[in-house]
């Protein structure tokens, strides 16, 4: 992960640098040579995609000369990606931004012992049949919707009997797949209170400055400029449904017509799309990717 970017520029060598002394550790060599299984962790996870996707923002300033303030309406990102979106727009700097996702992959991953929770996604389901069909399968336990990312596909996540009854109800009901995912905790959901608990002290003490441009946020699903509101809306995600379709529609009703994925992936430009088909699309992730862009810009 982001090894041929470092290889092909120095801006994105610097990035994943400042990424290891802020961290306090090499994790540029965790995501260069793996082992996987160790990189995926969520306390390695989260500031790694963070800081590929910092890379890119970092070339594309160095090499095309882009400034965000003049050339994106507004950011956004799903989940930790909310990070690196702050982040670019400069309402973080990557230093605390790499640190606060360390913690919160740390503080969520304890927040349930390994087993008790559980994620599924839901395909051919919109938020209303998946918010009826998690209420059904809840049964005293924690069953919510998490995850809202359009394209009727809905991600759920609560207590792990829980979600085993959600996935058998889902079937019942005609849901096309149900599947349940290969996840560490149930991420964003009431299950994850200590971390939101810990997130909360955190970034009362983190800088948080106006960004450049408007965050779309995962919580409100609305342009957020102001550095409490960012605070408060950032620890109610720990706990509160990622609101992507409805971030993608607003971002669209405020003139938004193309919508670039900067980092790891390729996911959300395929939702953008599937949410609403007038989107352009574009996803940066690798030298080739950026050159293209450059030429273009």
């Amino acid at each position: 992960m982001g090894k041929d970017l470092a290889e092909a520029f120095a801006a994105a060598r610097e990035v994943f640098q400042e990424v290891d002394e802020a961290l306090g550790q090499s994790l540029s060599r965790l995501m260069f040579e793996g082992p996987a299984d160790e990189l995926t962790l969520t306390e390695n996870a989260q500031p790694a995609l963070m800081a590929v996707s910092l890379a890119v923002v970092r070339v594309l300033e160095r090499e095309a000369g882009l400034k965000i303030a003049e050339t994106v309406r507004f950011v956004a990102g799903h989940s930790l990606g909310e990070y690196s979106a702050l982040a670019a727009a400069g309402a973080m700097s990557l230093t605390d931004t790499a640190r606060l996702l360390k913690l919160r992959g740390q503080s969520m991953q304890k927040a349930v012992p390994v087993g008790i929770g559980a994620m599924a996604a839901l395909l051919g389901a919109d938020l209303e049949k998946a918010q009826a069909i998690a209420k059904e399968a809840a049964q005293g336990e924690v069953c919510a919707a998490a995850n809202d990312n359009g394209g009727d596909q809905v991600v759920i996540s609560g207590h792990k009997g829980a979600i085993e009854r959600a996935l058998k109800i889902a079937t019942d009901s005609g849901v096309k797949r149900a599947i349940l995912l290969p996840v560490s905790a149930p991420f964003h959901c009431s299950l994850m209170q200590p971390a939101a608990d810990a997130m909360a002290e955190a970034l009362s003490r983190a800088t948080v400055t106006e960004p450049v441009v408007p965050v779309i946020s995962n919580v409100r699903a609305a342009p957020v400029l102001d550095p409490d509101d960012i605070r408060k809306l950032l620890v109610e995600q720990v706990t509160g449904m990622v609101r992507w379709r409805e971030s993608m529609l607003e971002a669209k009703r405020l003139g938004v017509g193309r919508v670039v994925e900067l980092g790891a992936g390729k996911v959300l430009a395929g939702l953008a799309k599937r949410i609403d088909r007038e989107f352009e699309t574009a996803s940066i992730q690798t030298p080739a990717d950026l050159e293209a862009f450059i030429k273009a810009v």
